[in-house]
């Protein structure tokens, strides 16, 4: 099962290589949850308790998605809501599925409803920097290599605009300040 333009969103490959979408904003979140209603296979969706969450979507077949996959995309899910920029340690994450959500016209852009029973499930606040199809990637520490990890991130006061400066200076590592912004969460940071 494809997405075939998941590049577009927030996106990475959790360790079993299953690949995991998140929205941008409420536009793509609307996008993104439209397009898989069409799919036939049931789908897990995540999003945040609070408002403020990309819904995220593990691209598998249930019965293929381990424990192991549904920490990571919980993680993710948490690292780029708004959580993250309050600076808080940890987020609570909804878990749900896809035949559970549903969308009328008086809802505003980017809220979706969800029916029935929702998983709950706390989860650290922590990202990896790697490389995942030739692109940098912020992604759950279990979804990375260790060789592959440039830098370890949490929620902090180093703004966006200093990260690549930090890690220059402490990590040695170069990075496109471009690209950070591209794939790291909004709000500060603090290295690990």
């Amino acid at each position: 099962m494809e997405f075939e333009k998941y590049k577009k969103y927030r996106w990475f490959f959790t360790s079993a290589g299953k690949l995991v979408i998140g929205g941008k904003s409420a536009e793509q979140n609307d996008e993104l949850l439209l397009g898989i209603k069409n799919f036939e296979e049931e789908l897990i969706v995540m999003h945040t308790a609070e408002p403020g969450s990309p819904f995220s979507v593990i691209m598998s077949e249930i019965k293929k998605i381990s424990k192991k996959d549904l920490e990571e995309c919980a993680i993710f899910t948490g690292c780029f809501s708004r959580v993250w920029r309050s600076g808080k340690k940890n987020a609570e994450i909804h878990i749900f599925k896809k035949s559970q959500i549903y969308k009328d016209k008086k809802m505003k852009t980017g809220t979706w409803g969800v029916l029935g029973e929702v998983e709950k499930k706390k989860v650290e606040l922590k990202l990896t920097l790697i490389r995942q199809e030739g692109v940098l990637r912020a992604v759950p520490e279990t979804a990375a290599k260790k060789k592959e990890i440039l830098a370890k991130l949490a929620p902090g006061k180093i703004e966006k605009t200093n990260l690549a400066d930090m890690l220059k200076k402490e990590k040695k590592i170069s990075l496109n300040e471009e690209e950070l912004a591209s794939a790291t969460p909004s709000g500060g940071f603090k290295l690990i």
